[in-house]
């Protein structure tokens, strides 16, 4: 079995007379966190959309755990799950019903059972009988997230997961994150948060104008960053300053 998860070659994808992506070429390891980071407009949905067979490429290649996103679009959804931008949360619902839905509609086993272990792991149990419209922005979340996993997909795609939530619910997704990761879960999310990248991220690609321009570690990507000077004490560059340096050498493209 191969230690790769996804494994993207020369994906391209246009929107009438739009180029979207320009040959994106992408790897992502089992059981890590991979962030696609990039601006509005870069092209990061797009590529979730086409790992998660909701669109079709213009050409190249795709395949999560061995399967085809093309020939075996079937096999790649069993395999996946996917957390857009804005919580997929029936607020008319309970916590628990929101969850038992889920279930039943995966064809899962004991959906009350799996319900309930799922609330207890990301600790709402105790909201499990209230609707989910009652939750903060990071329970919502949270439960999202908790969907996401029913039926234990070996890989889960998380569009901005933290969008629009507050610093107290970002940190809680990202503490849940960073446990699905231990867990041996292959994450990818997109981000345009660079903090987000730096805190959660073992890999980091850069994706700007519809390509990859840069892809490796924080300390890979930061041997793209000039040295520092060092006076009195050496100044570490950010994220932050070493997305911008990256973007500002490759011209705007």
């Amino acid at each position: 079995m191969t230690d790769l998860a996804i494994q993207v070659s020369a994906l391209r994808k246009s929107f009438k007379a739009t180029e979207v992506l320009k040959s994106v070429d992408l790897s992502v390891r089992r059981g890590e966190i991979f962030a696609l980071l990039g601006s509005n407009g870069a092209g990061k949905t797009t590529t979730i959309n086409i790992l998660a067979t909701l669109l079709k490429p213009d050409s190249g290649s795709a395949s999560i755990c061995g399967f085809d996103v093309l020939r075996q679009p079937v096999k790649v959804r069993e395999n996946i799950s996917l957390t857009g931008q804005f919580a997929a949360v029936d607020g008319l619902l309970t916590g628990r019903e929101n969850l038992v839905l889920i279930a039943r509609l995966r064809g899962v086993h004991s959906p009350h059972q799996t319900a309930d272990m799922l609330l207890s792991r990301f600790g709402l149990s105790a909201a499990a009988q209230r609707r989910a419209d009652s939750y903060s922005g990071g329970m919502t979340r949270r439960l999202d997230i908790a969907m996401s996993l029913v039926g234990t997909p070996a890989v889960i795609f998380l569009d901005e997961p933290t969008t629009g939530l507050d610093p107290e619910g970002r940190l809680e997704v990202w503490k849940t994150i960073k446990e699905l990761a231990d867990g041996g879960t292959t994450i990818l999310l997109t981000t345009q948060q660079l903090e987000e990248a730096e805190q959660l991220a073992d890999h980091i690609a850069i994706l700007h104008g519809g390509s990859i321009i840069a892809n490796g570690t924080l300390n890979e990507l930061k041997q793209h960053f000039p040295p520092a000077k060092v006076e009195y004490i050496e100044k570490q560059p950010s994220l932050e300053d070493i997305f911008l340096a990256i973007i500002g050498q490759k011209g705007g493209k």
